[in-house]
């Protein structure tokens, strides 16, 4: 029998879009992929070059469960170039992605019951890693003409004597916004006069396009920060992220990590050092055509009569309402894949307050970008209603 905590865990309905995708490409339909954010881009050469060199010098054995600690010593001095803040190497913990340390964050955490706040719409594995370590997600509902962004006010009519954190997620996925710094420094504050803790998904940071993004620890070092190196360096597949979390949760964190995942892969930490202090200029390559790419997509998305109120200005998506052609965004994706050939993502993904609007990414060609959206612009004007 399965067991009954997989009873609330949702599917990853992105994923369901993307392998029916493929089963439409293996009969030999063309599928234009907009709905999965995995960068285009080859994994830096310096990065590639790092991983070979030190699979034949013999990285291939255990780590530090915590990680090398070359690893940590280099992502606290790009934490302190970047946002000026000082952190302890062992304060840092590294894993085979960011899902991993999330697992284990939220496994220190919580205690059955303890909720965390997130906003809706939302990464869509958030609420199903709290509900699977027995918490309770608390949304809070962000909008559109405030460019997705929380409203303090809003954080403070949820909270209980069960609350145990805030997370945030800036650059966002799915809106692809930035959260101000005034609304992040009110949110430190708020949490720090009721002793709670922050959860900053930090994933995006680097992909900003316009104005500048921060790091929550500018702010407060009651914080966890979850980060890695998938999406800025092009390194998906190469399962490499971090956490930095406050001092009194080393020993807890390290004895999940010994427990449940030993150590990241000897090979990739090493190609991770090389990410951080080579790669610098092929991420600024990469962002130009990001730039280009988002630019084209959003002033098209409004051409062909998708809303944008506020423009995404970070990660690789753009958050379109798409309310007037159809309240169900699920159904709405599926009839595109199926009739236009497109893949894109249905908002009902990220929350009850995603429905209606449909995620589309740009981390793909211009060229596939034009030839989707074209696919797209000829499905509407079909006329089809769901």
């Amino acid at each position: 029998m399965i067991s009954n905590r997989l009873n609330d865990i949702s599917s990853f309905i992105v994923m369901d879009v993307l392998e029916k995708a493929h089963e439409m490409e293996r009969s030999g339909i063309s599928v234009i992929h907009l709905e999965v954010g995995e960068p285009d881009f080859e994994t830096p050469q310096c990065i590639k070059d790092q991983c070979c060199k030190a699979l034949e010098s013999g990285h291939t054995h255990y780590t530090h469960s915590m990680g090398m600690i070359e690893l940590r010593q280099a992502i606290c001095e790009d934490y302190h170039k970047k946002y000026n803040v000082s952190v302890d190497p062992e304060q840092v913990v590294i894993g085979s992605g960011t899902s991993p340390v999330m697992f284990s964050l939220f496994a220190v955490l919580l205690n059955p019951g303890d909720q965390v706040i997130i906003s809706d719409p939302h990464y869509a594995c958030y609420p199903n890693f709290i509900k699977f370590m027995d918490g309770e997600p608390v949304t809070v509902p962000v909008y559109e003409q405030d460019g997705f962004q929380y409203r303090p006010e809003a954080i403070a009519e949820k909270i209980t004597e069960k609350t145990k954190g805030i997370f945030i997620n800036s650059p966002s996925n799915p809106t692809g916004n930035l959260l101000s710094s005034d609304r992040m420094r009110a949110i430190a504050d708020f949490s720090k006069s009721r002793s709670l803790f922050i959860i900053s998904d930090e994933i995006y940071h680097g992909l900003v396009y316009e104005g500048q993004e921060h790091s929550i620890l500018e702010f407060t070092d009651n914080a966890f920060v979850l980060n890695g190196f998938s999406k800025l360096y092009a390194m998906t597949g190469l399962r490499l992220g971090y956490m930095i979390i406050p001092k009194e949760f080393i020993r807890p964190v390290q004895k999940i990590q010994q427990n449940f995942f030993i150590s990241a892969n000897s090979m990739i930490q090493m190609a991770g050092i090389a990410a951080l202090k080579q790669a610098d200029k092929d991420v600024e390559h990469m962002k130009a055509i990001y730039n280009k790419r988002r630019k084209y997509m959003v002033e098209r998305l409004k051409d062909i009569g998708l809303g944008i109120t506020v423009e995404p200005t970070g990660a690789f998506y753009v958050f379109a309402n798409a309310k007037h052609i159809s309240q169900n965004s699920y159904k709405l994706a599926f009839d595109i894949l199926e009739k236009a050939h497109v893949g894109v993502t249905p908002g009902i993904d990220f929350g009850k307050n995603g429905e209606g609007y449909l995620r589309f990414s740009y981390a793909n060609s211009l060229e596939n970008i034009t030839k989707g959206l074209d696919r797209l612009e000829k499905y509407l004007k079909s006329g089809i209603k769901i």
